[in-house]
């Protein structure tokens, strides 16, 4: 097993964290793995669907297990171990693609959304339709108001904040197509403009929504948001500019304020041509695909925390080898401007093992010191 000094790595760590990662004190590239509740059965041999459900005492005791050797490994218990009570959780709200009349389907071991449309005039009815709906009455479920009630007087908790979402262009391309968005931009631009403003009054709906719900009058909730768009390198600078940059812009002005607020966007795909119109949006932090990596982002990101940019595939291919040279390489290409949260450019999936994460912290001490 590689050498690393496992006290010392974790005390440079936290300071490491500091200042979003911009810290001058910082000794070293901060690590932002902590690996993932769907790793738990590649590394102990269990059977189970990694993205799929897991009975809540099962959940806990694997993690358990999981944590008693993370311990030994790599010097920290990762994965939590304190799940809610299945009677103090609140009913799940719809999820937007549904507004959209989508419909989400569990198939080869992850969730896809489904298309409700695929021709011009299919999608201006469909855009009539969710403009005439009443929000809060479609995402809320029927026993939410006696459900809320009930928590709050059992266990004192209110509703979460909704400050995460698929992104415009990946929602856009589950529900109309991805060819047919392209289409619909270059051939019909008045009405792609018109899905992409009710789109983003979708979104400002769903947020106000559940920050009322949460208790706060409007603008007073914490800041924050991320988007979630994979499918946002399909589109050109100027297609990506034109339909899903005033998303971003509109949200993150109102539910991002402030300079510390939140600003996230997670995309692991190849979409470095869209970095110059990212970078406008003065982002707190990123996550982009492995190609795209921090020497490209830093040019148009000066302050962006970067988390990445070590492709899942080379971490869940378990070879140290080749691990140690990613990671050394983004470590140098962050030493002049700091700001690296060193992680997986994209989801950290089953069959990951945690000497693979012994591999990141043995190149982040080696080659990673600032």
């Amino acid at each position: 097993m590689l050498y690393v000094d496992l006290d010392r790595f974790w005390k440079d760590d936290e300071l490491a964290h500091k200042d979003n990662c911009f810290s001058p004190d910082a000794p070293q590239v901060a690590l932002g793995i902590r690996m993932s509740d769907e790793c738990v059965f590649a590394e102990l041999g269990e059977e189970g669907e990694p993205w799929g459900y897991t009975p809540r005492e099962r959940r806990i005791e694997l993690n358990k297990r999981y944590n008693d050797k993370a311990e030994k490994i790599v010097g920290k218990r990762l994965l939590r171990e304190d799940f809610p009570e299945p009677d103090e959780e609140f009913p799940p709200i719809r999820q937007i693609g549904e507004v959209f009349e989508g419909k989400y389907t569990y198939y080869e071991h992850t969730t896809w959304l489904l298309s409700s449309c695929s021709t011009p005039k299919e999608l201006e009815k469909l855009l009539d339709r969710v403009e005439k709906l009443d929000l809060r009455e479609f995402i809320l479920p029927p026993n939410w108001e006696s459900e809320k009630k009930r928590i709050y007087e059992k266990y004192g908790k209110k509703p979460g904040l909704w400050r995460s979402v698929r992104g415009p262009v990946t929602l856009a391309t589950s529900i109309y197509g991805a060819e047919n968005l392209i289409y619909l931009i270059m051939d019909e631009p008045d009405l792609a403009a018109r899905f992409s403003q009710v789109i983003s009054d979708v979104i400002f709906g769903m947020a106000a929504i559940m920050d009322e719900e949460a208790g706060y009058e409007p603008g007073k909730a914490p800041g924050g948001f991320s988007f979630n768009d994979d499918n946002c390198c399909l589109l050109t600078p100027e297609m990506y500019e034109f339909f899903a940059y005033p998303i971003l812009k509109r949200i993150f002005d109102h539910f991002s304020p402030n300079p510390e607020d939140i600003r996230y966007q997670h995309s692991d795909s190849d979409m470095k041509h869209l970095l110059p119109i990212l970078g406008k949006l003065n982002l707190t932090g990123c996550n982009f695909g492995p190609t795209v990596l921090v020497e490209d982002i830093r040019k148009y990101m000066p302050k962006t925390r970067i988390d990445g940019c070590l492709a899942p595939f080379t971490f869940m291919s378990n070879d140290e080898k080749k691990i140690i040279e990613e990671v050394r390489r983004d470590c140098e290409m962050a030493k002049a401007t700091r700001g690296l949260n060193l992680y997986t450019a994209g989801s950290i999936n089953n069959g990951t093992l945690l000497t693979s994460m012994r591999a990141v912290m043995y190149a982040i001490q080696n080659y990673g010191r600032y």
